[in-house]
């Protein structure tokens, strides 16, 4: 049973109600998966199976915490109450018995094996070519080199050009932000090569 010494500081740091709920739920967590490891994410004891987050428990002034990472696939009603998936804990006696919460690990863990859905995001569409201010087309038509590294550019380094254009709002400062640009990409540099060795 691997165990993370931080882990223990944080338990022995919390408040004389919070241990034995702690205690308790990492107990059976090693218990039911051996494999499962420990460490600290979001400044919180955190448990992971195979590479993948599993579980977390915490503890505040008057309540503790704990639940699974997928959430949604192990709902015990309680979820709104809390962090986590068992409400406010005050005691042992506010998580399921042991059997039950045993099964609501393996279950978990059947997930994570299976490979069940993390939260998957949909692919956002590309934004569209960004509009080349009337300015920069004119200065680029009369300089090859600066033409063609623009061209070359993709299109969010291309956008980030006609953007800093295109806000200038007196034509004074779209004249000078032209100028620069221009030499800029002489130089094959992008709108904000200044930063890129940050």
């Amino acid at each position: 049973m691997p165990t993370d010494p931080r882990v223990d500081a944080y338990i022995a740091a919390c408040a004389p109600f919070a241990p034995p709920i702690l205690i308790w739920c990492r107990k059976r967590l090693h218990a039911v998966l051996p494999e499962v490891e420990e460490t600290i994410k979001w400044g919180m004891p955190s448990f992971i199976y195979h590479g993948k987050p599993l579980a977390g428990m915490a503890a505040f002034k008057a309540h503790a915490s704990f639940g699974f990472w997928k959430r949604e696939a192990l709902a015990t009603g309680r979820e709104g109450e809390a962090m986590g998936q068992f409400g406010k804990l005050a005691t042992i006696g506010d998580l399921p018995d042991e059997v039950a919460f045993d099964a609501m690990i393996r279950e978990a863990a059947a997930l994570i094996d299976a490979g069940a859905g993390g939260r998957t995001r949909a692919a956002r569409p590309p934004k569209p070519e960004a509009e080349v201010p009337d300015e920069l087309v004119e200065a680029l038509a009369d300089d090859d080199l600066a033409a063609a590294t623009f061209a070359n550019f993709p299109p969010s380094s291309r956008r980030e050009y006609c953007e800093w254009i295109g806000d200038a709002k007196r034509p004074e400062t779209r004249a000078k932000r032209v100028a620069e640009a221009i030499g800029w990409l002489r130089d094959g540099k992008r709108r904000n090569w200044k930063y890129e060795s940050c």
